[in-house]
């Protein structure tokens, strides 16, 4: 599906990091590997150090600290907030939404619209898209877009395949009405017969989590998790990647008429840098035109990555002039989107450590 966005902007993002740093190196010991299989594994895929949140911290810790923040240095004015809408798969419970919780420990008023979106690793793009048709659409003036996940907290400690690369963070992304703003091109795709690539089995109401769901047990590729982790079928992610993202990309391009040359930057999720590397290959993106090394230095943060590459790949002097900006997130779903946009004239870009 292609979509088509005018008058609105993104004025402002804040990337929420928790101080925990964990090393690929100290959790060897964790993962039935040799010393020499994890060297060659740490230097194909890129591993080096993540961030975590402590035991206990929840996405709504994170956000509201951030929201603080911002709120303290008069960088946002509650009162003029139209709409929060929160995406993350870590919700703090399974009702209410996260939205509130962020709400009811803030001074935004009663005037506001609170939605909560489940979506992962596309969950930037789709937050964006959703803000984007709600100022289009109706008499919304300012959207808070909030990004956040934990998944840390769902990941098997000797899980080989996720652990030594999932993070966790959070950011707050200011979306405006703008009478001036160009034309926004995007697209968003879905192919739920890939549900499974990427899951948590237990927890919800298909399976209840119980002392058994959390028993663990050892897969194929030795790999131990219970039915209350995360399961990822790595290669299956990998080659529904690299068959659909390129094409995602080349018809982004035609709708909008520009060439991968006209771009300034593409800004995308960052599963890691091998998968990076090889779709800029496959697109002929200039690797100076798009870091991949977020992964190396915080880990993989699932619909944060993005906001994430922007605050900490940039300062707002780059954005004191109108830069083309390709976008793009793919995963849980499966889904894939992506969006092509002027981003100018920022009003704070941060990192904020908790």
């Amino acid at each position: 599906m292609n979509l088509n966005f005018d008058g609105v902007k993104i004025t402002g993002v804040q990337l929420i990091l928790p101080r925990r740093e964990i090393s690929f190196d100290s959790e060897m010991d964790d993962y039935n590997f040799t010393s020499a299989q994890s060297a060659k594994l740490k230097a194909v895929m890129g591993y080096d150090k993540r961030r975590i949140v402590e035991n206990g911290i929840t996405s709504s810790d994170l956000i509201v600290q951030g929201f603080e923040k911002l709120i303290k240095s008069e960088d946002i004015d509650p009162n003029t907030i139209d709409a929060l809408i929160v995406v993350t798969q870590t919700p703090d419970y399974i009702m209410p939404g996260t939205s509130y919780i962020i709400h009811s420990r803030l001074s935004f008023g009663q005037n506001m619209l609170c939605l909560d979106i489940n979506q992962g690793c596309a969950g930037y793009i789709v937050g964006l898209m959703t803000a984007f048709s709600l100022i289009n659409k109706n008499n919304f003036k300012k959207i808070a877009l909030v990004n956040v996940d934990v998944v840390s907290q769902l990941v098997g400690q000797r899980d080989r395949n996720s652990r030594p690369i999932i993070g966790d963070a959070g950011s707050i992304t200011i979306i405006e009405s703008d009478k001036t703003g160009q034309p926004i091109n995007g697209n968003i795709k879905v192919d739920g017969s890939g549900w499974d690539a990427l899951m948590v089995p237990a927890g919800g109401m298909k399976i209840r989590s119980s002392h058994e769901t959390s028993i663990v047990s050892e897969d194929a590729n030795g790999n131990e998790r219970s039915l209350d982790n995360l399961v990822m079928k790595g290669d299956a992610v990998f080659n529904f990647v690299m068959q659909s993202v390129p094409d995602m990309i080349n018809n982004l391009m035609n709708e909008s008429k520009h060439q991968i040359s006209d771009v300034d930057n593409f800004l995308f999720h960052q599963p890691n840098p091998f998968m990076l590397k090889k779709l800029a290959n496959k697109l002929k993106i200039p690797l100076e035109k798009m870091p991949t090394n977020l992964v190396q230095k915080y880990g993989n943060s699932s619909g944060v990555s993005i906001p994430a590459v922007i605050c900490s790949e940039f300062d707002l002097s780059y954005f004191k002039k109108n830069r083309l900006i390709c976008m793009a997130g793919f995963g849980v779903g499966l889904t894939w989107g992506s969006l092509l946009m002027r981003m100018y004239d920022l009003t704070f870009l941060e990192v904020l450590e908790v």
